[in-house]
């Protein structure tokens, strides 16, 4: 549906409530566990806003929209969300689709704050009505890159799929890590089985191989392969991307996957905020909360103190992300225009990289921080 907003642009025809699009992968092939995360932090900071009074006087309410990881769903549902009238757009975990839903965003005037999605290249030319929330992916793979090197890793495979957000991840290791005489051997799934896999580890004498593939497949397989493989008990699996984040992941692989080094956007304390927050995120979720979760509650705090601060008119909206000062889940947020970036960012979210510890699967162990 290609059919422009409301005039009212910013709630229902009755003026019952304000409401906020939300983009979440809720279904396969999208990744469904981190979209329920990131739902269930906005659903709770809405719950938050309309307890201590909504915007103006009306409720927040969520307009939530499944993209299964399908970019040509998530414009469909950006128009759909548009014609609606909200106020804005929220949400997204896959980078290829939030790219997608900030094109369609930015043409339809509609400003949107991205939670999850870190591919620099956000936007094919800058703009003022996207914002995002998580770190573009040059900032975080860099770390990732540098605890790498600083654990003595100089021969890195990556097995990776063909995606623009791989791609990009692959590239930027490959640049950073050069600088220190490093390399990066990538190894193609579409050609490689699980097994295969071992045997190119073995035989390019990599110390580290890196999961730039979906999840569960083949990232579940290749894990299993490689750890039961008697040439590679040394080598160390990585996947940056976040995949053994989330209970899935322990539940699929038990202690074959731990010590799996990953980004996750976190402090190394929650704010007194985040500290509330993670109680009634473990309650609502029946788990621990994982980083997207926060990223999802930070999302709704931030769009609802633009909304009481600059009202509902989606063009003030936009020119208020530069005057944005919200205290969130994990820090201070303000927005910047980051050199690269061609989108408003939190320049920067807290960084770190963790594993699984052995001991305890389900706890987590902080390996390095930003």
């Amino acid at each position: 549906m290609n059919t422009p907003p409301s005039p009212l642009g910013a709630q229902r025809t009755d003026g019952s409530s304000v409401l906020i699009g939300a983009l979440a992968p809720l279904t396969r092939p999208g990744w469904a566990e981190a979209g329920q995360h990131l739902i269930a932090g906005m659903e709770l900071a809405v719950r938050d806003v309309n307890d201590a009074g909504g915007v103006g006087g009306k409720p927040l309410e969520l307009e939530v929209r499944d993209t299964a990881a399908d970019p040509q769903r998530a414009a469909a549902a950006v128009d759909e969300l548009a014609h609606l009238g909200v106020a804005a757009l929220a949400g997204e975990y896959h980078s290829v689709v939030a790219r997608t839903a900030a094109a369609r965003a930015d043409a339809l005037r509609l400003p949107y704050l991205c939670s999850s999605a870190v591919l620099d290249a956000l936007t094919d030319e800058p703009t003022d009505r996207v914002a995002r929330l998580c770190p573009a992916q040059s900032h975080g793979w860099r770390i990732y890159a540098d605890f790498l090197r600083d654990a003595g890793h100089s021969r890195i495979a990556v097995a990776t799929q063909p995606s623009v957000y791989w791609a990009s991840g692959t590239r930027l290791l490959r640049n950073h890590l050069a600088q220190h005489g490093g390399t990066v051997i990538e190894l193609d799934m579409r050609e490689l089985t699980p097994t295969a896999i071992c045997d190119a580890l073995a035989d390019h004498r990599a110390t580290a191989l890196l999961l730039l593939v979906g999840h569960p497949e083949p990232a579940v397989p290749i894990v299993r392969s490689v750890r039961r493989d008697q040439r590679l008990t040394d080598i160390l699996i990585g996947a940056p991307a976040g995949q053994p984040e989330f209970a899935e992941w322990e539940e699929l692989l038990g202690d074959l996957g731990t010590a799996v080094p990953f980004l996750r956007y976190l402090p190394h304390r929650l704010t007194p905020v985040g500290v509330r927050v993670e109680k009634s995120l473990r309650e609502r979720l029946a788990q621990a909360p994982s980083f997207v979760a926060f990223e999802g509650y930070d999302t709704i705090a931030v769009l609802a103190d633009v909304l009481r601060t600059y009202g509902t008119d989606r063009a003030r909206i936009a020119e208020a992300w530069p005057r944005v000062a919200v205290d969130g889940t994990r820090g201070r947020i303000e927005f910047s225009r980051a050199p690269g970036i061609g989108v408003w960012q939190w320049t920067w979210p807290p960084v770190q990289v963790v594993d699984r510890d052995p001991a305890k699967p389900g706890r987590f162990r902080i390996l390095h921080a930003d």
